[in-house]
């Protein structure tokens, strides 16, 4: 292989780093959400728990529209457990069960993290040897 179409393959693999690493990124931002989303219910359904009477709460309808509405019985939740299945927890049961996905999607934005800094660490490497055939072609 030529050092033009050395620099080529380096090129190209470094577009391919890019794409990957955007895609990467994404997929972080997805999982912050989820993290950002389950925390808010673990919240919620804390202050719910530590109350012993009929709460008002506003029940969102979609589209940025909210019911006045009241929570009677706060102990228990419907809780979904995959597959549109949903079954009655308690809500500290629902708390533990929210909080271990919570650590779930930790984990996984950890490892999507590590995986975006490797690839960053090799497109830097392929760069620098891009750069290197570079300085040589101008020699």
């Amino acid at each position: 292989m030529n050092k033009e179409e050395e620099l080529q393959s380096y090129l190209f693999a470094i577009e391919q780093y890019k794409e990957q690493t955007t895609s990467l990124e994404m997929q972080f931002s997805y999982v912050q959400n989820a993290i950002l989303d389950y925390s808010r219910a673990k919240i919620t359904l804390e202050n719910l728990n530590n109350e012993d009477k009929e709460v008002d709460v506003l029940f969102p309808i979609g589209g940025g529209t909210y019911v006045d509405a009241q929570a009677k019985k706060t102990s228990t939740v419907l809780f979904d457990i995959g597959a549109g299945i949903v079954i009655e927890k308690t809500s500290e049961d629902a708390i533990k069960k929210i909080q271990g996905r919570i650590g779930d999607l930790q984990k996984t934005q950890e490892r999507i993290a590590s995986m975006i800094q490797q690839i960053q660490s090799e497109a830097s490497e392929l760069t620098e040897k891009a750069q290197r055939l570079l300085n040589e072609a101008k020699k």
